[in-house]
């Protein structure tokens, strides 16, 4: 069978050019491959196949583009949006603040509607799982006000972990930060994300969320991205946060 690599190039792994291009992670992309979706300049895909920049790659016999590199974008989720592709009370999502959506872009875990901040999005299946699987232990940083002024004790506890109704919670990093009238804001830094993990928590140990805002996501930082605005990863920022779900080896 002719291969996709006479040009010397060995090229990259298929299931990786496929998670990147929006078909899932690779899991998903190994799944259309074993089920013959998949061919390469002709010929039918196998696992663990290479395909050269120059091979033809086709999905259900509709042609990958060339042109199409993966996308990945940070949001600033305002509150009252919901993270969701769509939603039938008609409440506004994220996509609704993006307008014309790439085909593939889907979000990154969530942030509930009241919550804001940093919101990923990309056309990357492969990106998209290791950020969300608590297996590769990428941090999420929030900043939440909280009635009251937690203790030493209470921090202690966050930092201990917290049990909670589905379980007890990973030992998370916990800090005041400053007084905001009779609240105060406090960081927590956590390497899971269950739903309203954050909110649970501190509640637990009699401090409700006010307001919860996400400032950082493994190395990248909100900034000052203005709320319901997005923008492209920069090179630096994406190489890093591919580093740090080891996504750069083969």
């Amino acid at each position: 069978m002719p291969t996709d690599t006479d040009s010397g190039d060995p090229g990259e792994r298929l299931q990786k050019i496929l998670a990147r291009r929006g078909y899932g992670s690779r899991r998903k992309a190994e799944e259309l491959i074993r089920a013959g979706r998949v061919r390469v300049d002709g010929h039918p895909a196998t696992i663990g196949q290479r395909a050269a920049p120059s091979a033809r790659i086709t999905v259900d016999g509709t042609p990958l583009d060339d042109e199409q590199a993966a996308l990945t974008l940070m949001l600033h989720k305002p509150p009252d949006v919901i993270v969701a592709a769509s939603d039938h009370r008609g409440r506004p999502t994220v996509f609704d603040l993006l307008g014309d959506v790439p085909a593939g872009l889907r979000h990154v875990g969530r942030l509930d509607r009241d919550s804001e901040g940093l919101l990923l999005l990309t056309t990357d299946g492969e990106l998209a799982h290791r950020v969300a699987h608590p297996r590769f232990e990428v941090a999420k940083t929030y900043e939440a006000l909280v009635d009251g002024r937690p203790g030493d004790e209470a921090l202690a506890r966050l930092r201990a972990g917290i049990d909670l109704d589905d379980g007890p919670t990973s030992p998370a990093e916990a800090e005041r930060l400053r007084p905001d009238g009779d609240c105060w804001w406090v960081r927590l830094v956590l390497h899971e994300g269950r739903k309203r993990q954050v909110r649970r928590m501190l509640a637990a140990v009699g401090h409700p969320v006010r307001r919860l805002v996400r400032t950082r996501l493994g190395p990248l930082e909100l900034g000052t991205l203005e709320p319901g605005a997005a923008r492209a990863l920069t090179g630096g920022e994406l190489a890093g946060l591919r580093a740090q779900c080891g996504l750069d080896g083969p």
